[in-house]
């Protein structure tokens, strides 16, 4: 597998442990890091998701960050979720050859055979100095995946040695950079739907979101240019700001 290396204005470090590539990311931009750095950690202590949730970081998987400094006004900021999920999964496909089996859900994970195989957390702050610090934390099962979770979990063990961390970590930063020239601070955000939706998980299906003590259900029908989930439902349609989708609908059933 030839993989190509990313533009050389990207830099990427990996560390042997850290507590959190996302804390160290964020430690390294207050200490006057000019950004597009990639952090990744072999190990990972305290690992977390979005909502605070604990995630595990097993030994052989990816646990990486990126760090941006003023990459897009802080309203436009959360776009780069979809500039990541849809590098990640370009990714995954070329070192995988999964394809299709490979599918991205709303908002920030990636799963493989509807089971969820990675996750992305996107953290933001506005520095002393005035600069607005962006970091997107990025989490794979590569060697293995945890058990017991309330949720089917996969990894990319059955693909075998080509389908490593580091081979992941070096078609991942290529990829964001290219999509990240694309996406131009949000200028060129259709292109980077268009992507995300092409590799969407239960578009056009019955979905149900959860949002706090709040569930919705009805028929998936896009996300809006603000990266929105749009659901089509009895009472018409809803925008979605944030949530978690549960799919009622598998592929190949029916």
């Amino acid at each position: 597998m030839t993989l190509r290396a990313p533009p050389p204005s990207w830099r990427a470090e990996t560390l042997s442990e850290l507590r959190s590539t996302n804390d160290e990311a964020m430690a390294r931009a207050r200490a006057g890091d000019p950004g597009r750095l990639w952090l990744r950690a072999r190990s990972q202590s305290e690992g977390r998701g979005r909502l605070g949730r604990a995630w595990t970081s097993l030994p052989g998987n990816l646990h990486a960050s990126l760090l941006l400094l003023d990459p897009a006004p802080p309203d436009t900021a959360p776009q780069l979720g979809f500039v990541a999920g849809t590098a990640l999964i370009e990714a995954l496909r070329e070192i995988t050859g999964a394809g299709a089996r490979l599918s991205l859900k709303w908002p920030n994970d990636a799963l493989l055979d509807g089971a969820k195989l990675a996750g992305i957390l996107l953290e933001a702050t506005q520095l002393p100095g005035g600069a607005f610090a962006c970091v997107a934390g990025i989490g794979v099962n590569c060697a293995s995946h945890p058990q017991g979770l309330p949720y089917p979990a996969a990894d990319l063990a059955a693909f075998g040695e080509s389908a490593c961390a580091e081979n992941l970590f070096a078609a991942l930063q290529t990829g964001f950079a290219r999509w990240f020239e694309i996406w131009r601070g949000g200028a060129g955000f259709a292109q980077i739907r268009e992507a995300w939706l092409a590799s969407a998980a239960g578009l056009g299906g019955p979905i149900e979101i959860a949002n706090g003590v709040r569930r919705v259900s009805g028929r998936f029908r896009t996300i809006d240019l603000r990266g929105r989930l749009v659901l089509d439902g009895d009472a018409g349609e809803t925008v979605i700001e944030t949530g978690d989708i549960f799919l009622t609908a598998r592929p190949g059933a029916g």
